[in-house]
């Protein structure tokens, strides 16, 4: 007796089909599962015998072979208790499964035939769809996510029990449908606002810039000067997610597991926020089993690192070919995996260890070799990856008492929003959305300067001490301060600010 239904598999973020055959023949009394499974796959043997048995079916004892095809791709997870033993009922007859060619099932069972959660539905899904499969089968708790998918026919089911009375006939399971809009209908304001920062004016300035054309940026200050405060708050002025965003956001998420059961589509910028003792692979991804880090986790918003001195050497380095490539490569003995992470990175970080360095009125205890030490944690080409640096001085009493509100987060936006549209329409043929994303071609074409801006910047390359990298990412900050102003080319003006946020290189790295 063979029989066969289909299930699908995650190979990074994306989903692929996955054939599961049930061949089923006389002889000694055996299960086996082939096709590359893992420890997970393996052990779904004994549930997938004790759901059919307590739902009331008769597990077979013969020879009992399961295939999973294509069998060169290594199978993970739970995801196919649901499809084995949908198998393995329709090969000795005790089921019919109408459809079958355009039917998809997924689901990790439990012991008492119940059909639990599981990771990485939604990429699965829209790989389903797009492969000409219709009707959906998934876990009551996944169906909401599921159903983002436009178009596909999501069945949700709580047991393997619900499934079989749908084939019979006896209670056909109704349809799952989602209401996308609400989602972004209703995402509510953040408590978080630019008005509530004192003073800071300047890194205000930086940090507007940094949204408007996507750059890295950089905040170097004594403890207390306000610098997480100002970084908890990039997000309030970022543009709002396309659609297409989102769901790249949400696919991601779902992967790794942390999606929110009464959210199913994420509408907001994602912040990370990681501990300094985060390991490589913890930042970049990885594990025995390769999952999204935290780079890819804050794909299309934004990653905060706090202290970044005190992350590890190792750790650091990670990001830069990500940072370039705004994606993150995972190279494994059977598959390679790419996962995206287009981000806004923004660090921070104390002028030495005390943190009192250049202090108007504290005084510091660090000794010259400590403050270099303390400063050289960061390499020269991670510091090149970064477009904005800007000192944040402690903030005057006079603005800590004072009661007049700065500029609102809605009202940055409402620049940062225009400045982006600006950016979307001139590089519109060219597959990039931001100033931050430009190559060295686009930069030539983009960001020409005149000889006055010229000579300004030749005076800085010089006395700086610049690299080339350093050169390019003044080139597309001047840009983008030119898109907030409204001017079509690069003037004195802009280039003169886009140099001062390179000059810590000197002060504080040379």
């Amino acid at each position: 007796m063979l029989s066969q239904v289909n299930s699908c598999g995650l190979l990074g973020i994306d989903g692929y089909i996955v054939t599961v055959e049930a061949d089923i023949s006389n002889g000694m009394p055996c299960f086996d599962i082939v096709g590359l499974p893992d420890a997970a796959v393996r052990e779904s043997k004994e549930r997938v015998r004790a759901a059919a048995r307590n739902t009331g079916f008769e597990f077979p004892s013969k020879r009992i072979i399961i295939n999973l095809a294509p069998a060169n791709l290594k199978k993970e997870g739970p995801a196919y208790d649901l499809p084995i033993v949908m198998a393995i009922l329709s090969a000795t007859g005790q089921l019919e499964i109408f459809d079958k060619e355009k039917t998809i099932f997924i689901g990790e069972m439990s012991l008492d035939g119940g059909i639990k959660h599981v990771s990485g539905v939604l990429p699965m899904v829209i790989s389903a769809y797009k492969s000409g499969f219709e009707n959906i089968f998934v876990p009551s708790a996944n169906a909401s996510e599921a159903a983002i998918v436009e178009g596909a026919k999501i069945y949700p089911a709580n047991s393997l029990k619900e499934i079989v009375d749908h084939f019979s006939g006896n209670l056909p399971i109704k349809q799952h449908k989602e209401d996308i809009c609400k989602y972004f209908g209703n995402s509510t304001d953040s408590i978080l606002d630019f008005c509530d920062v004192k003073g800071q004016e300047s890194a205000k300035r930086a940090l507007e810039i940094a949204a408007a054309g996507g750059h890295n940026i950089l905040m170097i200050g004594s403890p207390g000067t306000g610098k997480t405060m100002l970084a908890q708050r990039l997000g309030t002025i970022l543009p709002d997610l396309s659609f297409d965003e989102a769901l790249e956001i949400t696919k991601i998420h779902s992967i790794a597991g942390t999606l929110k059961k009464d959210k199913p589509l994420i509408t907001t910028r994602p912040f990370r926020n990681p501990h300094h003792t985060i390991s490589p692979s913890g930042l970049s991804g990885g594990g025995s089993i390769p999952r999204p880090g935290e780079l890819s986790l804050a794909h299309n918003g934004v990653l905060f690192l706090d202290e970044l001195p005190e992350f590890k050497r190792e750790v650091l380095e990670v990001m830069r070919q990500p940072l370039e490539d705004g994606q993150v490569t995972i190279s494994r003995v059977n598959a390679t995996l790419t996962y995206p992470c287009n981000i806004m990175l923004i660090c921070s970080m104390n002028p030495c260890k005390c943190g009192f360095f250049g202090d108007p009125v504290r005084q510091c205890s660090c000794t010259g070799a400590q403050v270099h030490q303390y400063r050289s944690r960061i390499s020269g080409p991670l510091l090149d990856r970064i477009d904005i640096q800007v000192e944040v001085a402690p903030v005057d009493y006079k603005d800590l008492s004072s009661e007049r509100k700065g500029e609102t987060s809605s009202q940055i936006k409402e620049r940062v929003n225009r400045t982006r549209k600006i950016q979307l329409e001139r590089y519109k043929e060219y597959n990039i959305y931001s100033n931050s994303q430009l190559g060295a071609g686009l930069i030539q074409k983009f960001c020409r300067l005149g000889k006055d801006e010229n000579a300004i910047l030749k005076a800085a390359f010089d006395n700086l001490g610049l690299s080339a990298r350093a050169h390019s990412r003044i080139l597309k900050v001047a840009r983008t301060i030119a898109d907030l102003e409204g001017e079509e080319h690069i003037n004195t003006a802009h280039i003169a600010e886009a140099i001062q946020y390179r000059s810590l290189d000197r002060k504080y790295f040379g």
